[in-house]
């Protein structure tokens, strides 16, 4: 099949396989146009460490929209090789890439500082646990500040954080006449303290 590029044979799991495989070779089964990675997950096809991934099926996989990934590539937050026909394709390892890029991003940490730590990453080998765990630990202090962040975002919204709007009637008890904007701009009540 087309789309089949690891030397393992297909798996099928089905009776009428036949039918199947004829369909997703089309890539119509009941009148819908499949992926190729939906249509190999329903044949059983087995992949592997080694297989690369089109645009596509990296994006299916990662939840990043195509344009993301291109963004990305260009930005060297990840790689690919190129077909004769100019094509990307991606190794699996860049899914790894990719879930680190989208949780940093959860948890507050900029494209900047995401871009700097995966240049850390070795580039000519897929990284290792103790890779990961380096980067990791750079990062502890930041992490804990943010979580430190939210925490205090909970437990203190709805009394003065320390904004300077003065509307709650406890402003004026924690904040008489804004004297914490010597501190700085924002909710300062809500920055971690800097011990």
């Amino acid at each position: 099949m087309p789309w089949q590029r690891s030397p393992t044979p297909l798996r099928i799991t089905n009776s009428d396989s036949a039918a199947t495989a004829a369909a997703a070779q089309s890539k119509q089964v009941s009148g819908l146009k499949l992926t190729r990675t939906l249509a190999m997950a329903r044949l059983g096809v087995v992949l592997h460490r080694t297989d690369l991934l089109t645009i596509g099926e990296l994006a299916a996989r990662s939840g990043f929209a195509p344009s993301a990934l291109r963004y990305y590539e260009n930005l060297g937050l990840i790689t690919s090789s190129r077909t004769s026909g100019n094509q990307r394709r991606y190794e699996r390892a860049m899914l790894r890439r990719l879930a680190f890029i989208r949780s940093a991003q959860r948890v507050g940490l900029s494209l900047e500082e995401i871009t700097e730590a995966l240049r850390t990453l070795p580039g000519n080998r897929t990284p290792t646990k103790a890779d990961w765990t380096r980067l990791s630990h750079q990062w502890r202090g930041r992490l804990n500040e943010q979580i430190e962040r939210l925490e205090r975002l909970r437990d203190r919204l709805d009394s003065c954080i320390g904004c300077g709007c003065l509307s709650l009637q406890k402003c004026t008890l924690q904040n008489p006449e804004d004297y914490v904007s010597s501190r700085g701009p924002g909710a300062v009540y809500l920055e971690p303290s800097k011990d």
